[in-house]
């Protein structure tokens, strides 16, 4: 999400004040641009003129900084004026609510609520909540069926009644099973239409009634597009929504959702939801965001992936290991599993600084696909061969290239990659410094001792 409204904007401040001042005109050429890019990205035509009309009242006069070049001082403002379009950070609120604390979920058929159910049960359970679903979708057979799947895979209690209750009696009496269970949060899949109508707003207004929801979020679709404003527009009006989720934020939605959603309905976006496994949910940041729409990358939350799939002893004890010049290619594949596990290429690379221009350099598809023959290749290798590599004869490699798929040229390949990332390491053990972009080719002695690679 937002790639192509990031290179577009990257673009325009690239170009903006080369002769070293910014003047009105540069100023409009610029907004001209921004305007063009946010329509081009789905935003809602009156959110952008307001966005447009910010940006250029505070961009026009702006006294330059002797810090800052120009279009730094522009891309600053537009940096804070997005940052003020996207709200607070989303928090859940359960101020006032008797536990357990009611979280009602409601949003269009196909938008993700059931997965975003089971997603949201997982991230409670991380806070150290107790999590209870209640199974309310009695329109779609398959969803009571989804959440019973989910809540057995993830572990947690559920409630359903099948598809013959009313859901605000599924919905009430699922409440009352939650309490007893020693739940301290119920969450409440309810039905979805594929458009907004009134029996649909009815049962949700009396499911409201009956429940006093300390939250009701809308889950919404990120590749809506212009009609996002109209679905948050109705929901809020007839039932009240306290937050946002917006789901499938890693397909190719061009983030004008998650714009308008927000700026319409002045309420904040909670969760994101990125792809289809139960831990594919952030908490929603609109500093990092705004980071990663202006290519400054978002490394808190690269931070908080690493941190989700690396345990810091083992990480430790790895490290030992690479310095040590004892990585195997065992320990290099279960590296990139966890790697996959933090997300795409792509997504990584656009939360680091710098480097989101490269994500429209690389197809994510076929990254994947390296990824995965890189995989099978060194599965289709004996414990013995991952850890000593040089048993891989000619004969040994065609056994392992049938095995995965592969051919003897990519095998070699692999291997030489393995080989040069030991010979950096084995730099680093030595004290020199590897030739790494940036540093020029220098070479020099690390310090010895505490902090340093000695001994």
């Amino acid at each position: 999400m937002f790639q192509n409204l990031s290179q577009r904007l990257q673009a325009t401040f690239d170009n903006l004040g080369r002769n070293g001042r910014v003047t009105e005109n540069d100023v409009k050429q610029a907004m001209r641009d921004v305007r063009l890019a946010l329509l081009e990205a789905d935003v809602s035509l009156s959110v952008v003129k307001d966005f447009v009309k910010r940006v250029s009242d505070r961009a026009v006069g702006l006294e330059l900084s002797k810090s800052l070049q120009p279009g730094q001082m522009v891309l600053k403002v537009v940096h804070e004026e997005l940052r003020t379009t996207l709200g607070e950070p989303g928090r859940l609120n359960f101020a006032g609510s008797q536990k357990p604390h009611v979280i009602m979920l409601v949003g269009l058929q196909g938008s993700g609520k059931t997965t975003t159910a089971g997603k949201l049960a997982v991230h409670l359970r991380r806070e150290g909540r107790k999590p209870f679903l209640i199974a309310c979708d009695t329109y779609r057979p398959a969803a009571v069926d989804q959440l019973i799947s989910l809540a057995k895979q993830i572990d947690v209690p559920y409630y359903d009644e099948g598809v013959r209750s009313k859901p605000e009696d599924i919905a009430q009496r699922g409440v009352k099973a939650a309490l007893s269970a020693g739940a301290t949060v119920a969450i409440v899949d309810t039905a979805g239409r594929l458009q907004i109508d009134e029996n649909l707003m009815g049962e949700l207004v009396e499911i409201k009634t009956r429940l006093q929801p300390a939250e009701i979020l809308l889950v919404a679709d990120a590749m809506t597009g212009q009609e996002a404003v109209n679905i948050a527009s109705g929901f809020n009006e007839r039932v009240g929504i306290s937050g946002l989720i917006l789901t499938k934020v890693d397909g190719d939605a061009r983030g004008g959702a998650a714009l308008s959603m927000r700026a319409v309905t002045q309420v904040p976006i909670k969760f994101l939801g990125i792809g289809e496994k139960l831990d594919g949910f952030e908490v929603f940041h609109p500093e990092r965001l705004v980071d990663r729409i202006l290519g400054m990358g978002d490394v808190m939350t690269l931070i908080e992936k690493a941190e989700a799939v690396y345990e810091q002893e083992e990480a430790e004890k790895l490290a030992q290991r690479m310095l040590q010049n004892e990585f195997t290619l065992q320990d290099y594949l279960e590296q990139l599993q966890k790697i996959r596990n933090m997300g795409s290429i792509t997504q990584l690379l656009g939360m680091i600084p710098g480097m989101s221009k490269l994500q429209s350099q690389i197809d994510p598809l076929e990254a994947e696909k390296r990824l995965k023959k890189t995989e099978a290749i060194i599965q289709s290798m004996t414990l013995r061969e991952r850890s000593n590599p040089k048993l891989l004869d000619a004969s040994r490699k065609r056994r392992i290239a049938k095995g995965s798929g592969t051919q003897v040229r990519e095998i070699n390949e692999l291997i030489q990659q393995y080989r040069s990332m030991k010979d950096m390491m084995k730099n680093l053990r030595r004290g020199n410094l590897p030739n790494l972009p940036g540093l020029g080719g220098l070479k020099g002695r690390a310090g010895r001792g505490r902090g340093g690679f000695g001994n």
